[in-house]
């Protein structure tokens, strides 16, 4: 069962470790029912200034602050966990120390971030954005085709076969269905 000293040693190894520190399993419902138990004692008794009601309310005040400051501690460490395993591709450090909640967190993240350097990459490689992907469509070439006007008016081209072309995607699924270019499957 949890009580003050026993979050207050949690809060002190989380505080003074690099790592994320293992907790109980069932920590949170623990925390919940120590809550409780406290706010019973404060409600319970008449008299609002007894010791006992002034130290429960007190101890009820500051294991909320010590609960607020471990949870704090731990998503900076998650955080930081993440930046690692977006950069390196690494995830198992502290892995096994979440609860399940902060797993969940970490691999949204995780995923998050991927996706963000996906697009940057797409970006820096000259391909449009999310956005504009869906406007245009990447073709290759299996034939020089001459110059042609697109659906805006455009003049586009000559192209030669071979060549990796960014069009709108009308003018891609024309040239694509008359097997003059096939799709890029990225």
């Amino acid at each position: 069962m949890l009580d003050y000293n026993t979050l207050y040693e949690i809060l002190r190894k989380e505080k003074y470790s690099d790592a994320l520190q293992q907790l109980p399993k069932n920590f949170l419902e623990e925390f919940s029912e120590y809550i409780s138990g406290k706010k019973e004692l404060t409600v319970k008794d008449d008299d609002l200034f007894t010791d006992t009601s002034i130290k429960a309310k007190k101890q009820l005040e500051n294991s909320l602050a010590l609960f607020r400051e471990l949870i704090l501690r731990r998503k900076k460490k998650i955080l930081n966990l993440v930046f690692v395993a977006a950069e390196t591709g690494i995830m198992k450090r502290d892995y096994e120390n979440m609860l399940s909640f902060e797993k969940e967190i970490f691999d949204k993240l995780v995923k998050a971030f991927e996706e963000g350097d996906k697009e940057i990459s797409k970006t820096l490689n000259g391909k449009k954005g999310l956005i504009d992907q869906e406007k245009n469509k990447l073709i290759l070439f299996n034939q020089d085709i001459e110059k042609f006007v697109d659906m805006t008016g455009n003049i586009i081209g000559p192209f030669k076969s071979g060549e990796l072309v960014n069009l709108d995607s009308s003018v891609s699924e024309i040239l694509v269905q008359s097997g003059k270019a096939n799709f890029v499957d990225e």
